[in-house]
Formats: structure tokens, C-alpha cells, sequence
């Protein structure tokens, strides 16, 4: 299996077995001097600055390919709670970082989809109902803002 990413916090349909490390992958890149004064008549008339936008995209995935490198090497099947980062290094220089928690996960199966297991906690008064069913779309979500 390719490596997957994510930027949650886990991988849906798939069981989190094992967290790995904290892998990572960045690239510095500098503006070309023609790109530059074209983007810069480009910025009195307004518009999309196309060759910033496809350095940028050159950027990340390069970043990308570096950070899945490194969670390959440590075995991972994927990265998850992908993240994004710039600064800028030098005049005309900017860094793109890219990071992430590499993980070994397995595909769950369909069983669990349709029959999440029960943690048979139940406030005072309230029973079990072995009829009911709780659909996947009911169960609690990770919130990443508390």
C-alpha cells in the first residue's frame, strides 16, 4: 500500500495501530528574477500570479515527496494530522515545511462499520437496546479545538 495523508487525525476506514514518529519534508525555493518583474507588472493590473502559483505547487509537492521518504523508510502505511508551514529564509527566499505523525494502519472491516463496539456506558434509567444500531455518522468525532 502507497503511503496515505491526512490531514485528520486519524485515516477513515482504516485502524490506527501503531504511531511511528513525527515525519517531515521541506524544500527553500527563490524567485526567479523574470517571474519576479513579470509578477510584479502583473500586481499593478490585478490578476492571478501563475508562475508564483505553480512554484508554490512545485514546492509542496516536492516537500511531500521528502516527507513521504522518511515515513516509507520507518515502514509507515500512512501520515496523518498533515500540516503546512512557510517562512521566509532570505530576500526572494521562502522555506515550504510540510510535517505529519507517520502511523502503521490496517483497513477495518465492514462488520465494524455497521456495528461499532459498545462501551456499555449508560446514564441512570437508560438500557440497552440491542435492536438499535448506531450508524457511523453518529459516533463522536475528534475535535481538534477542544
Amino acid at each position: 500500500m502507497a503511503v496515505q495523508l491526512s490531514n485528520l487525525e486519524h485515516l477513515p476506514n482504516y485502524q490506527i495501530t501503531e504511531r511511528l514518529d513525527v515525519v517531515y519534508g521541506s524544500t527553500v525555493r527563490s524567485k526567479h528574477v523574470g517571474k519576479d518583474l513579470f509578477a510584479g507588472l502583473k500586481n499593478i493590473v490585478g490578476g492571478e500570479l501563475t508562475a508564483y502559483t505553480e512554484l508554490l505547487e512545485e514546492s509542496r509537492q516536492e516537500a511531500i515527496d521528502r516527507m513521504i521518504v522518511k515515513a516509507e523508510a520507518l515502514g509507515a502505511d500512512a501520515v496523518v494530522g498533515l500540516r503546512f508551514s512557510t517562512s521566509s529564509i532570505a530576500q526572494g527566499a521562502s522555506e515550504l515545511f510540510v510535517y505529519g505523525t507517520a502511523v502503521k494502519a490496517v483497513p477495518m472491516s465492514q462488520q465494524q462499520f455497521q456495528n461499532p463496539p459498545s462501551d456499555n456506558h449508560y446514564s441512570s434509567g437508560q438500557t440497552p437496546n440491542p435492536q438499535a444500531q448506531t450508524s457511523p455518522d453518529d459516533l463522536p468525532r475528534f475535535n481538534p479545538f477542544g
